[in-house]
């Protein structure tokens, strides 16, 4: 690793999509939260797909789309506002389709967050189409809001890694676990199979593999430590045969999963591996995706 450690991240404004679910609804009073506890302003945005739905639509059928759009954008805005009255908030209705409007509106530097489920249709929320889309296409970190709203606190964030070059994107699970008072929990997976057959034939090259797992994590550890001295830092890796699936287990115990979303193969086109893919359907708390290199484009704070 390098033997610079990277600066301490900004955590920038917060944007979340609406489409009238009560997975949205939870969604935006989280991000809500969230926005609050970075002192940042709060962006509620309403992709109504107008510009698509003109090809079929007509004038009238367009203008009751955005004036439903309008109300459930005051809607949220006033429910947010009973939990946050000291918040900025500010409000959006698209005209384009929504993981379009969801990146533009988040531009180089927020936050996205999306409800897990949503209604169908357009303009819907409905994870499997819009959040996988905007998790896998925007340049900005992406939260899931996973688990049940009434969902007692952790007081951990955990920081799902691979290897060593998680340093930049580590350094914001520990600024949302600084802010949040709580531990960070930093997790590697070591899959066994995954080395079987491969670089690893005998008893011994996995064990000496093992050992360098432990190694680099704690090295990441004490890297974090140098940014935010006052954090509690866990480090472990656990052993199975399931990366998702131990996980999904880890996300039951914590009140953030974060982990970096990895690069397309080829180097071109929007990439969300399976355990990503998996975790955002079946994790038991939020789940936050961060695009490669974001952490270095986002600046010290």
């Amino acid at each position: 690793m390098n033997s610079e450690t990277p600066a301490r991240p900004e955590l920038a404004d917060v944007v979340v999509g609406i489409d009238g679910s009560p997975s949205a609804r939870a969604a935006a009073l989280w991000a809500a939260a969230e926005a609050d506890r970075r002192s940042r302003p709060l962006h509620l945005v309403h992709a109504a797909d107008t510009d698509r739905r003109a090809y079929w639509s007509d004038a009238e059928t367009i203008q009751a789309v955005r004036e439903a759009g309008r109300d459930l954008l005051i809607e949220t805005e006033e429910a947010v506002r009973e939990h946050f009255p000291d918040l900025t908030v500010t409000r959006e209705l698209g005209r384009s389709e929504p993981v379009s409007g969801l990146v533009a509106a988040a531009g180089g530097r927020g936050t996205v967050v999306v409800g897990s489920r949503g209604l169908g249709g357009f303009s819907s929320l409905l994870l499997g189409s819009v959040g996988l889309g905007v998790a896998a296409r925007a340049e900005v970190p992406v939260i899931v809001v996973r688990g049940e709203a009434e969902r007692s606190g952790a007081g951990s964030v955990t920081a799902a890694v691979h290897d060593a070059t998680d340093l930049e994107w580590l350094l914001l699970a520990a600024a949302e676990a600084d802010l949040r008072g709580a531990a960070l929990r930093i997790v590697s997976v070591w899959n066994v199979l995954t080395h079987i057959g491969t670089v690893a034939t005998m008893l011994d090259d996995l064990d000496g593999i093992a050992r360098q797992r432990v190694h680099d994590m704690k090295e990441l550890a004490d890297r974090v430590h140098e940014r935010y001295p006052d954090l509690v830092v866990g480090h472990h890796v656990e052993t199975g045969t399931s990366t998702p699936g131990i996980l999904i287990e880890a996300s039951a115990h914590t009140d953030l999963l974060v982990m970096g979303r990895g690069r397309h193969p080829l180097g071109v086109g929007p990439s969300l591996g399976r355990v990503a893919h998996t975790l955002i359907h079946h994790a038991h708390c939020p789940v936050e995706i961060v695009p490669p290199g974001f952490a270095g484009r986002a600046g010290a704070a």
